[in-house]
Order: C-alpha cells, then structure tokens, then sequence
C-alpha cells in the first residue's frame, strides 16, 4: 500500500445507518449558470461545496458575475449571484479552467458566446481527451466563432460579441446528455430563441434533458419538448430567484448500496417526493437485487436482502459504476445495458469497470454498450479510480464485503463529495451488532 491507496473499510456485520448528502451537484451548476444570466440577484441556499461548484464560480467569475457566500440556516452558505452585466467585456482573453468538470466545459462555453471578449477554455489533462465537438459544432451553427476547436477537445476560445442570434440548430448529442442541456440553459437569452434538434439515433440519460426543462420552465421560460429529438425555447426574461438545493440523490446511490454490501440498513432523509434527478431511480433499481425499498415522511430506507440478486438494467447513467459495483458481489448474472456514453465521462467508465472488477477475480466482459457481470469469488487488491469520483465510490462499495480492497485516489471524490472518506468511515463505524450504539447519523460538512 502507499499513501495514494485508501485502505476501504471491511464491514464484518450489518450496517445499520442514517446518511445526510450533500446538495446535487446537477442542480447547483444549473442553478449557477442561470442564476448568471438572470435579470436580477438570486440565492442558492445549502448549494454543494465541491471541486465541480467550485470551479463552476470561478468559470462565472471571469465571465463578470459577482458570487458571494452568505450565512445559511445550517453549516453550508448561501450563495448570493449578481448576473454577468449585458455587453460585458474584459481586456485581453478571458481563461476558464474547467478541471475535470463536464458541466462547466459543456455549460460554459454557450454563456460565453453572450460575452463581448475571447474566452479560452482549459482544463486538466484527463479532460483534454473527453469530446466536445458537439458543443463547438452547436456554435458555430449558431454563428459562434471557436478558435482551435476543429479537434472537438479541449483547448479552445469562444469569441462572443455579446449577442446570439439562435434560430435553428443540429447537435448529435449521442456521447452526452450535456450537449443539449448546455445550449438550452442559454437559449432565453438568444435574440430569436432556439429550435435545437438531435440528430442521433438516440440521446443517452434523458432524465438530465428534463431536469435543465423543468428548471427553465419553473423560471417561466417557455420550453416545447412534444416532438422527440426536438427542443423548442422562446426568448424571455429569466427573473432573480431563491432556491433551496435537494440533495444530491446519484450521490446516495454508494451509501445505499452499503446496505445491500453488508446486508443491512441505511436510510437517507430530506428524500424528496418529487424530483428531477436521476438518482431516484435507486427506488427501482434496488429492490430488483433483492433489496427492501421504502419512503415514509421523507426518509428514504435501503435493507438489504440475504442475498444479492443479478439484474438487467437498461441506462442506469451516471448511477451505473455504483449499480456495476452490486452487481460484482451479486449470486446470479447481470447485465447493464444503454451506457455506451459512458466512454466518454471522466475516464471510459466501461473499461474501467471491468478493469478494475476482473482484477479483483471477477468476471465482466464489455458489451457494445454496456457490461455482462457473472458472479466470481473477488479478493483484496488495488481499485484504481481514473480520477474519476464514481469509480472510487465503486470500489469503495466492493471493500465492504471484500477484505483488503485499497481504493487509489479517494481524494478526487471530492470531486462532488469531498468530505466522503469521513462520512463513509462513519457509517461503518456504527453497525447493527454494535453493542450499546445507536444509529449512526453520518452528515455532510462539505
């Protein structure tokens, strides 16, 4: 082990935990971006402290929005976002790290075309191979010009002129659901609106198309989503707003399934009713392994079953390394269909999965878009994550039943939840068979 290995925490009995999660990370960076280009001061309250936010604000604050961190009701801040002034410029080029964040490489770039100087955007060196093509084909369409973006990657300047047209144009956003949401954020504030239309077979993660919808709409933004494929977004006012964050339900998704790794419980509150994230689908999802799945008085409460049934799934998202991860400790075969797209996250997810699972002693084999996972007797090694938050999350979840799993770089899950070290040690701390404990409540101090 060296000291980049974080020894995953073995659990040798039940879990029997209480887990509050830090606000959504797709939330926040929406909220963000439109709170920019909004007509007056909004306020996200308890929004996510993360590497992902963090560099969301300071890609706005180039751009000329001024962010502000208030006291909140509880330990988080609220963030106060004065809008980017109309026409604003800057002397010489604007510089815009996006780290390894999709969000703020795919949003950003749009909002920069509303602004009357060059913008360069860079990032770390995984993100320089993650596509983007789709983003600079959408502007130039739009009559955007992007400098040294012939490559579709990372780096490239957008040079606005403080104004979009908009009119009708062609995306094929087959390898991100982020292409669409990132042009329809911006899209009231084009001259003439916007009819996007996707020119692909198929657009992968639909449910982050409808939550960036249905925020615009709870804006009073007019969004015509009937014809498949087709987006249609008429220009208008974008008012000042107050927001309070949900949680960030993809983010549960790890401590969940430590209920069905250890056969026991966790819960989650604050669980909403009604939510636009894709993490609710943990409801479905869970019970098909064999898990017991409730929600009373907006407590969310995961037990795990005697045993962990295989699955056949079809686009799980961003939900699929932690649904992969149950899957490798599951008795029965699984298969994990419609996530090709996830070759292109923060590292070729698909591969990396299996990967990382086979050298384990386990059995995946990659599909054409997804994985085949058979059930194998896995042992302790080395779960390299690819700087990629949710493929440490994954081995984290295999370490639970597992002994000896060292998970390499936990760090970049702070990423979106950088206290999750704490938090998951807490959890595993406090176990069904711990004599004269309680349940845990584990909390987020991001």
């Amino acid at each position: 082990m060296t000291s980049a290995h974080w020894p995953a925490p073995f659990s040798t009995t039940p879990l029997d935990a209480t887990v509050t999660i830090p606000a959504s990370k797709s939330l926040t960076n929406r909220y963000l971006v439109l709170a920019a280009i909004a007509d007056g001061e909004s306020r996200l309250r308890a929004p996510l402290q993360s590497r992902d936010s963090d560099l969301m604000i300071g890609a706005l604050r180039a751009l000329g929005a001024v962010i502000t961190e208030v006291p909140g009701t509880g330990d988080v801040p609220d963030l106060v976002v004065t809008p980017i002034p109309a026409g604003s410029t800057a002397p010489g080029t604007i510089e815009v790290d996006c780290g390894l964040a999709g969000t703020v490489m795919r949003f950003v770039p749009p909002l920069a075309a509303l602004v009357a100087s060059p913008v360069k955007f860079d990032g770390d060196p995984a993100a320089l191979v993650r596509p983007m093509a789709p983003i600079v084909a959408a502007l130039e369409g739009l009559g955007v010009r992007v400098e040294d973006g012939d490559d579709g990657f990372l780096p490239f300047t957008v040079h606005g002129t403080g104004a979009v047209e908009g009119g009708h144009v062609q995306v094929d956003a087959g390898g991100s659901s982020q292409f669409i949401s990132a042009i329809l954020l911006v899209a009231p504030r084009f001259s003439n609106g916007l009819h996007l239309e996707h020119t692909g077979d198929s657009v992968p993660s639909l449910d982050h198309i409808s939550m960036t919808v249905e925020i615009l709409r709870s804006m009073g933004v007019v969004v015509d989503s009937s014809t498949p494929k087709h987006w249609k977004v008429q220009p208008g006012p974008i008012p000042g707003f107050d927001v309070s964050l949900e949680q960030d339900l993809s983010n549960a998704g790890p401590f969940l399934a430590a209920a069905l790794s250890t056969r026991g419980t966790v819960r989650i509150p604050n669980w909403p009713s009604n939510t636009t994230q894709v993490g609710d689908k943990w409801r479905e999802i869970l019970p098909q392994f064999g898990a017991t799945v409730t929600l009373n008085d907006g407590v969310l409460t995961v037990t795990g079953g005697p045993d962990i049934l295989g699955v056949d799934i079809s686009d799980t998202s961003e939900l699929a390394p932690s649904t992969a991860a149950i899957c490798a400790l599951a008795s029965t075969p699984s298969r994990l269909r419609g996530i090709s797209h996830l070759r292109g996250h923060e590292t070729d997810r698909l591969a990396a999965l299996a990967a990382e699972i086979n050298a384990l002693g386990g059995n995946v084999e990659e599909t054409e878009d997804g994985l085949i996972i058979n059930p194998a007797p896995l042992h302790g090694g080395v779960f390299h994550s690819y700087h990629d938050h949710r493929m440490a999350t994954a081995g984290a979840i295999i370490g639970l039943a597992v002994p000896g799993v060292e998970v390499e770089n936990i760090a970049t899950t702070a990423k979106t939840m950088p206290n999750f070290p704490a938090m998951w040690a807490a959890m595993v701390s406090q176990t069904a068979g711990t004599a004269g404990v309680g349940t845990a409540a584990v909390e987020a101090e991001a």
